[in-house]
């Protein structure tokens, strides 16, 4: 009995050679270093303003709302914030802090937040808001008050 146990257990070792060949052969390939990991971490956004008025008059403040909705979610993209006035006079200032200057970059500290523009002018004011990420991606907003004095 021991005999045809031997017999029977030799003429299986090519079986188990070629079983472990392919093993070692479909690990290697499915471990290949041509199929790099894509992690993305760079998601674009988009910018929803709540209505504004049409009108302002000299020295009256408007409050803008906006929230940067992301198409992803990465925990360590910044947010930035410029603007710069092409017609009329006024701040623009994020609540209590100090009015921006145009054309400096500021960070945004949340995604949903309430801009403030003052009026210092009698006349149509008009200004444009670029919201940037830490990756460059970039959106602009322009904002148009008639003056209702």
């Amino acid at each position: 009995m021991i005999a045809i146990f031997n017999k029977f257990r030799t003429g299986l070792l090519p079986l188990y050679v070629f079983l472990t060949i392919l093993t070692a052969s479909v690990t290697l390939v499915s471990c290949s270093k041509d199929d790099d990991l894509e992690i993305q971490n760079n998601f674009p956004f988009e910018v929803n303003v709540m209505p504004v008025p049409k009108d302002v008059a000299n020295e009256q403040t408007v409050e803008i709302r906006i929230t940067i909705q992301r198409k992803g979610n990465y925990s360590n993209t910044q947010y930035f914030l410029r603007y710069f006035q092409f017609d009329g006079q006024g701040t623009l200032q994020y609540y209590n802090e100090p009015p921006y200057q145009p054309n400096d970059l500021y960070q945004l500290p949340t995604e949903q937040f309430r801009l403030y523009y003052t009026s210092t002018s009698a006349v149509s004011q008009s200004f444009d808001v670029w919201i940037s990420d830490s990756f460059g991606n970039e959106k602009q907003i322009t904002f148009q008050f008639n003056s209702s004095d």
